[in-house]
């Protein structure tokens, strides 16, 4: 390996003159990030300058395609977010264009796709379920095997929510396939039967089978303590007088007479 030494700067002001001591032979050498990088012995910056280099502007747009984002993408190939953002543009205009069009197909169903669009009947989930349709964020791309999936997520409460479905393009919108649980919930909004507030709670069943096939039905009202009649039969959860008994008879408090107020004599009546 020969050893060069520096002569100066070119007249294009961009690139070094070094020269070969031995042979006189000079060469140029780029001024750029790498040369400043290395000058200044930072191996971590030569490193994500290779990986600039190695990403093509292709393979930048098809990972972006396939659902990474742009911060992403930039972290991984060691380059700056506005320099991914160049060739990252026109690839997330199509996912949003392609999310756009999904929510404008039909759910497939068993007996053919659904009157109305996916959006419709998401947008009605939401409402059903009390959820902020205008939060949530559709996005779309494409899978491994050249699927669009469309995308939905939301926030409910303390959890995130994502539903999966893949859009088939076509005539009248296309088509879409649920491809998860929350996905296949969403488009059955009339599954969903909310609590009725204040709703009461259902009164305790008495076994029949347990009780012979009768049902006992408590009767309402106390029982009177001072009634001794032996005339009485407990039955499950009731008191059931027997025919011919006799309930006790209710006794008032005795009104004193107006002669016995003036007077202060407790009258004798009963």
């Amino acid at each position: 390996m020969r050893t060069l030494r520096v002569v100066g700067l070119h007249e294009d002001g961009k690139s070094i003159v070094c020269e070969d001591p031995e042979r006189r032979e000079r060469f140029l050498l780029p001024a750029d990030e790498r040369l400043r990088a290395a000058a200044r012995g930072d191996a971590a910056r030569l490193g994500q300058i290779q990986n600039e280099n190695t990403m093509r502007p292709r393979e930048i747009q098809a990972r972006i395609r396939a659902g990474s984002s742009v911060a992403e993408v930039a972290e991984a190939a060691g380059m700056s977010v506005a320099r991914v953002e160049r060739f990252a543009y026109p690839v997330l205009a199509e996912r949003a264009r392609t999310a756009e069009l999904a929510q404008r197909a039909h759910p497939a169903r068993e007996d053919g796709p659904d009157v109305r669009t996916l959006g419709e009947i998401v947008a009605h989930s939401f409402a059903r379920r009390g959820h902020d349709y205008t939060q949530a964020n559709w996005d779309a791309w494409r899978s491994d095997d050249g699927r669009w999936i469309v995308g939905l997520t939301w926030t409910a409460g303390c959890s995130d929510n994502r539903a999966r479905w893949a859009f088939s393009p076509g005539a009248h919108g296309g088509t879409v396939t649920p491809l998860d649980e929350l996905a296949e919930t969403l488009l059955d909004p009339d599954a969903y039967r909310p609590r009725a507030v204040g709703q009461p709670v259902e009164s305790r069943r008495t076994d029949a089978a347990a009780d012979g096939g009768r049902v006992i039905a408590p009767i309402p009202g106390a029982v009177d303590a001072d009634d001794a009649s032996p005339a009485r039969q407990v039955a499950g959860d009731s008191i059931v007088p027997e025919q011919g008994a006799v309930r006790g008879k209710k006794t008032h408090p005795t009104v004193p007479a107006w002669e016995d107020v003036l007077l202060g004599v407790r009258s004798q009546r009963g």
